[in-house]
């Protein structure tokens, strides 16, 4: 597994107390892949957003901060991003090529934005990307529900064709 990293994007204070869909088993099953990956010999990457001065996630900011209960060891890597990919002018792609990675695990916020951005970009960067069901969430907008927008990104758009989209069960076997 040392060519695997586990990517945690955008799971942050703000975010979080906003109440995205299904968030406590996201949540769990996040503290669940943190728990794998660090007994696996798996790096843990946080990508943290920042949307300027004045927003829920300026930089410095409470909002801002990395959601407690996935915090980072201070050991992590965190990588700070201003755009929607997690791999636009961050040195994540650097990063990870340095250390031969060719395998994401994918999780965060939001499913629609950040993450179908950063799954895309990885893709064309030939990363294999996998998605664990039920580690990436949203929220309802005024066309579709949170649940909506998960399923049809994750089991639509995703997979087969971005990513694979596995049970975490089978991730953690």
């Amino acid at each position: 597994m040392e060519d695997t990293v586990l990517l945690i994007i955008d799971v942050q204070t703000a975010l979080m107390e906003e109440h995205p869909c299904n968030e406590e088993k996201v949540i769990e099953n996040i503290q669940k892949l943190i728990s794998y990956s660090r007994n696996n010999g798996i790096e843990v990457i946080y990508i943290r957003h920042d949307d300027g001065p004045g927003t829920e996630l300026e930089n410095n900011t409470r909002g801002w901060q990395i959601f407690d209960k996935v915090a980072p060891k201070d050991t992590d890597k965190i990588f700070e991003k201003n755009f929607n990919s997690a791999f636009r002018k961050t040195g994540l792609k650097e990063y990870l090529d340095s250390k031969n990675i060719r395998k994401l695990i994918l999780t965060g916020l939001q499913t629609e934005y950040c993450i179908d951005a950063t799954v895309k970009s990885a893709f064309e960067q030939e990363y294999e990307v996998i998605i664990p069901e039920e580690t990436n969430s949203t929220f309802d907008n005024p066309y579709l529900t949170g649940k909506q927008l998960y399923e049809f990104f994750n089991y639509t758009l995703w997979n087969n064709r971005f990513a694979k989209v596995m049970p975490l069960e089978d991730i953690l076997k």
